[in-house]
C-alpha cells in the first residue's frame, strides 16, 4: 500500500534507530523486503546528529518519494533527527506527496511521544520522550501481540491523556485518503483512557488523530 503510493523520487531507508545495533544489516533487510514491492531502496545514511544536519543529505531527502525509518533504539531516532535539516526535508517531501513509514522504533518516533525504557532491567516500564510529532497526542506500542501490550500500564500512567496505538507485528496503521486504516495480518489497538478498540485489516481506525501539516515549534 505505501509502496504503491510512493511518489516519484528515490526510495530511501533511514537507519538511524539501528546506528548502534548494525545499520548495515537494517539497510540490507529493508532492501530485500521492499524489493518484492518494486522499490529499489537507497540508504540515507543518517546515523548521528552531524549527518542529520548535512546539507547534502538534506538535499537528497528533499527529492525522496518514499521514506522508511527502521527499528532499533526508540530514543536515538529523536535525539538524532529532531529539529535537523534532514528531518525538515523529509517532512517537506512527505507534505509534497512522498510516503513516510516506520517500523518499531521508527514508527514510535513519528508520534508526539516515544516510549523509552524507564529503568534497567525492566523492559515493560516505559517513560515518554517528546518525539517527531507527525501524529499528535499519540504514542505507539509496537509488537503489541508479543510484548508491546505489557507497556500499556506504564504508558497510561505517564501519559493519561495521550492515545496509545498498539501495532501487531507485520501490521500497520496507514493514513491514506484522509483516514486511518488497519493493514496486515494482525490487529491495530487504540487505547484512550479506559476505552480500548481493536481494528482488523481494512477497517477504518477510529479515535486516532490526523497527521499534522506543520512541524511543532522546536
Amino acid at each position: 500500500m505505501l509502496a504503491a503510493a510512493a511518489s516519484h523520487g528515490a526510495a530511501l531507508v533511514v537507519p538511524t534507530a539501528a546506528a548502534r545495533q548494525g545499520p548495515e544489516q537494517a539497510v540490507a533487510y529493508a532492501r530485500s523486503w521492499f524489493k518484492q514491492f518494486g522499490l529499489a531502496i537507497e540508504e540515507l545514511p543518517v546515523l548521528k546528529r552531524t549527518d542529520a544536519n548535512s546539507k547534502a543529505l538534506a538535499e537528497a531527502a528533499r527529492g525522496g518519494g518514499f521514506f522508511y525509518l527502521v527499528g532499533g533504539d526508540p530514543g536515538l531516532v529523536v535525539q538524532v533527527l529532531k529539529g535537523t535539516r534532514v528531518w525538515h526535508a523529509i517532512f517537506e517531501a512527505w507534505l509534497g506527496g512522498a510516503s513516510l513509514a516506520g517500523s518499531s522504533a521508527g514508527a514510535m518516533a513519528l508520534c508526539s511521544h516515544t516510549l523509552i525504557r524507564a529503568a534497567w532491567p525492566d523492559r515493560t516500564n516505559r517513560r515518554p520522550v517528546d518525539a517527531l510529532g507527525v501524529v499528535p497526542n499519540t504514542a505507539v506500542a509496537p509488537h503489541f501481540d508479543t510484548f508491546g501490550q505489557r507497556w500499556v500500564e506504564s504508558a497510561r500512567r505517564e501519559l493519561p491523556a495521550v492515545t496509545l496505538l498498539g501495532i501487531d507485528e507485520r501490521s500497520a496503521a496507514v493514513w491514506a485518503d484522509g483516514q486511518w486504516r488497519a493493514a496486515g495480518p494482525g490487529a491495530i489497538t487504540v487505547v484512550n483512557g479506559d476505552h480500548t478498540s481493536t481494528f482488523r485489516s481494512g477497517a477504518r481506525i477510529a479515535d486516532l488523530r490526523e497527521p499534522i501539516r506543520m512541524l511543532p515549534t522546536e
